[in-house]
Order: C-alpha cells, then sequence, then structure tokens
C-alpha cells in the first residue's frame, strides 16, 4: 500500500482528499484515519489539521447515522500519532489513546440510539434462556441495563482503540517506508513498557475500582498486549526465524483466549527482564 502513501503525501489537497474519500466508503475509515495519522506523524497536528477535518466530517456523518466507529477511530489514531511524534515512544502513545478510550467509555458515547434498553429487550425476546438469565439478575439487585451497557461500550471500544493501534502502525509503516527504510520494523521490534508506565496501567485499574470508575480498567491491558506482540515480533526478528511463525502466533493470539493471557504475562515479566535487551547482547 505504499503507492497510497506516496500519492497522499503530494501535498495537503491529496491527503485531504484521500482521507475523506475512504473515511466516507463504508468499512474504509481505517484507511481515512491512516492517512490522517501519516499526516500527523510527519507534518505536526496544526499543519495537518485540513486533513484531520477531511477525515472527521464524513465519520461525524457515520455518527449520526449511529455508528460511532469511524470517528472514534480517527479522534484516537491522531492523538496517538501526536503523541508519538512529540514524545517518540509507542507505551506513551499506548497510555494515551487507552485513557482516551476509557474516557469515551465513561462519557458514554459508544452507547447506541436508546440506551441499552432497546438490546436487552431483543435479547429477551430473542432467547429464553438469557431472558430467565437476565430476570435472575435483577432479582439479585444487578440493574441489567447499565451492565449491559457498560459491557457494549467497553466492547465497542476495545474494538475502536485496536483499530487506531493498527491504523497508527500502518501509518508509522508507510512513514517509515517513505523517508525511513527499515525505522518502523526496528521501533516495533524495541516497543517494551517501562516500570514506571507498567505502575500506571496499574493506577488505573485501581482507581477504576476504587471511584467506581470501571471504563479507566476496562482497556488498561491493551498496552501490554501490544507490547507482548511486539516481543514476539522482536524475539522472531532476533531469532532470524521464518515468517510463518509469526501467522501461527497471530491465528493463536485471535482464536484462544489463553494465548492472550500468555502474551499478557511475557510482557509483564519483559518490563522488568528485557528479554530482547539480553539477546541481542548474547548475540
Amino acid at each position: 500500500m505504499l503507492p497510497v502513501a506516496r500519492w497522499v503525501m503530494r501535498g495537503t489537497p491529496h491527503a485531504a482528499a484521500g482521507a475523506a474519500v475512504a473515511t466516507a466508503i463504508p468499512w474504509l475509515f481505517w484507511l481515512g484515519a491512516a492517512v490522517a495519522a501519516l499526516a500527523t506523524l510527519r507534518h505536526g497536528l496544526a499543519a495537518s489539521l485540513p486533513v484531520i477535518i477531511a477525515a472527521a466530517v464524513p465519520a461525524g456523518w457515520w455518527w449520526t447515522q449511529g455508528d460511532v466507529i469511524p470517528l472514534a477511530s480517527v479522534l484516537l489514531v491522531v492523538l496517538m500519532a501526536v503523541v508519538l511524534r512529540s514524545r517518540l515512544r509507542w507505551s506513551e502513545a499506548l497510555l494515551a489513546g487507552t485513557l482516551a478510550g476509557a474516557a469515551m467509555i465513561q462519557l458514554d458515547i459508544f452507547l447506541p440510539p436508546g440506551g441499552a434498553g432497546p438490546v436487552l429487550e431483543q435479547l429477551r425476546q430473542g432467547s429464553p434462556d438469557i431472558a430467565e438469565m437476565l430476570s435472575e439478575l435483577s432479582r439479585q439487585g444487578m440493574d441489567t441495563e447499565q451492565l449491559a451497557g457498560l459491557l457494549i461500550s467497553g466492547v465497542t471500544a476495545l474494538i475502536v482503540l485496536l483499530a487506531a493501534v493498527a491504523c497508527l502502525a500502518l501509518a508509522r509503516g508507510w512513514q517509515a517506508g517513505l523517508y525511513n527504510p527499515g525505522g518502523f520494523r526496528e521501533e516495533f521490534h524495541g516497543l517494551r513498557l517501562a516500570p514506571r508506565e507498567l505502575a500506571i496501567l496499574v493506577v488505573f485499574g485501581v482507581l477504576g475500582a476504587v471511584l467506581e470508575l470501571p471504563a479507566l480498567g476496562m482497556l488498561s491491558w491493551v498496552p501490554l498486549l501490544v507490547a507482548g506482540v511486539a516481543l514476539v515480533h522482536g524475539f522472531i526478528g532476533l531469532k532470524g526465524m521464518n515468517g510463518l511463525w509469526l501467522v501461527a502466533f497471530y491465528v493463536l493470539l485471535i482464536t484462544t483466549w489463553p494465548m492472550i493471557l500468555i502474551v499478557l504475562f511475557v510482557a509483564f515479566i519483559d518490563t522488568f527482564a528485557d528479554f530482547r535487551g539480553r539477546m541481542a547482547r548474547s548475540h
């Protein structure tokens, strides 16, 4: 897709047109978000405002049609691109995206029109078992509508945050391909959370439990997961292993929960052990 990046980087009109058209087409919002992120990474926030606005306007139209994912993805990826450009640390960009995503959950941005009530009613009518389960939860004193709203918001926010991370990675890869070949590979392979950044994620979770703000803890594991994925990429790169290992890893990651837990655990240990640094020194 490097020719696409080369075309949009001919100038602001090209980038704005590409971002607007891609975001307006159903299921292509990720391409428009990536174009906005590329412009932000290359030129900064102020100079890229026309491109960001061009992507945000059709994404805002989709929001009026009931789909908040395109606009939320554009906003999150631009925020992370600004942080990555200024701080040059993926971990800090991921923390910023996580905090912004949690704020969106807390503000009920991801709730469908009318709240979770209509969704619950459809579930009750569609499945007697679910209806019985919801009735049992209500008898136990739980607010099923609030619980359903939190679940819907959390799942949607997770999809948006992961999409924004993927868009940022695509934009960074384009930037490296155009101006610094091989730079993105080196940068991503070295992605690792510092102990203080891991402590911030833990604080998010604790504050969410203490202040009854569950949104703070719902996304706090995502930066650790991305760091774990980068660890696997770095390990395979240092060992010179076949790319099929990456394919197998992603298949297991997508299809099995134990693999996700393993990646999170290994990334947690890597925060203190720095496996890639030890491997590089041993080589």
